[in-house]
């Protein structure tokens, strides 16, 4: 196993952790599954009875950033005080992501989305703070759901 990073994000899911993975890195470019540990068979210990084939521990890589996941049951889920901001070169790129991710359109708004699994993603352009200067393309950006590059610098 290799070694962690000093500091990397680890998503508690329900039980959809490599649904999850295998979804992730079919999106971002630069992404693979490295490692998944399932849970100990239930025969051997009470504590995991309806977890088998749960993954117990996951690590992927998406985009070169490197996460840890589990399957931890429904006791925790995300909200929107925790997000990934996915910082884009172009109009295509933020459509690309905002069209793979955002599945809850009413989650949708200033560039922020929801996924299929409830985890928030913010799908910005790279540039967002030049495009965002003037009170004008502040008033836009806070009308759009996706962020429409173009109605930023026309504002």
């Amino acid at each position: 196993m290799a070694a962690l990073a000093a500091i990397q994000p680890c998503l508690w899911f329900d039980d959809q952790a490599r649904e999850a993975m295998e979804y992730y890195v079919s999106v971002f470019p630069d992404s693979r599954i490295r490692s998944i540990t399932e849970y100990p068979d239930e025969s051997l210990d009470e504590h995991f009875e309806g977890m088998r084939n749960k993954v117990l521990n996951g690590e992927f890589t998406l985009n070169g950033v490197d996460f840890v996941c589990l399957d931890g049951g429904p006791l925790f889920t995300f909200t929107e005080s925790i997000s990934f901001l996915v910082s884009c070169a172009d109009q295509a790129e933020i459509d690309r992501y905002w069209a793979a991710l955002s599945h809850v359109p009413e989650a949708e708004q200033c560039g922020w989305c929801k996924d299929r699994f409830g985890l928030s993603w913010q799908i910005v352009p790279a540039n967002m703070a030049e495009l965002t200067r003037r009170p004008e393309q502040i008033q836009v950006m806070m009308q759009q759901h996706k962020i429409v590059i173009a109605e930023l610098e026309n504002a």
